[in-house]
């Protein structure tokens, strides 16, 4: 039995995510798990680039991808049940956040968007495949 739905969206691309949204609010709803939406942001402090930001630079970036997760979830599922789902946002690499925060929440269950790869992805390794890899739970990839 499922209990809990953690779904990573890149706020971003919210178009693109959409569907990944979609999928994860049905399955949640059809176990009567508790769903999480999850958005993760670059953590501008912890390199050299970071000193080209000032030092609020990424505050401000997880108070907008907030913002933009909260809207996207009223958009694609409804004010009313958006409001039952727990949004986080995440600071670093996505499939490190997203296996972080999994591992947090107890997620019995996580999706995730796959999308078309490019070459550069095939060489490094797409976030989809290294969430499918290193997760202790399942993970149900949408196309």
């Amino acid at each position: 039995m499922i209990k809990s739905v953690l779904c990573a969206i890149d706020v971003a691309d919210a178009e693109i995510d959409k569907p990944v949204l979609i999928r994860a609010a049905k399955l949640a709803e059809l176990e009567g798990a508790s769903l999480d939406v999850l958005t993760v942001v670059p953590d501008y402090g912890m390199s050299v680039v970071g000193s080209h930001f000032d030092k609020d630079h990424t505050k401000a970036a997880v108070k907008k991808a907030r913002e933009l997760l909260v809207e996207m979830g009223d958009a694609v599922l409804g004010a009313e049940a958006n409001a039952k789902v727990r949004h986080v946002v995440g600071i670093g690499k996505a499939y490190e956040e997203i296996l972080k925060t999994a591992e947090i929440a107890d997620s019995d269950l996580i999706v995730i968007g796959a999308h078309q790869p490019e070459l550069a992805s095939y060489l490094l390794g797409p976030n989809a495949a290294r969430v499918v890899r290193h997760s202790s739970c399942s993970v149900y990839v949408v196309r």
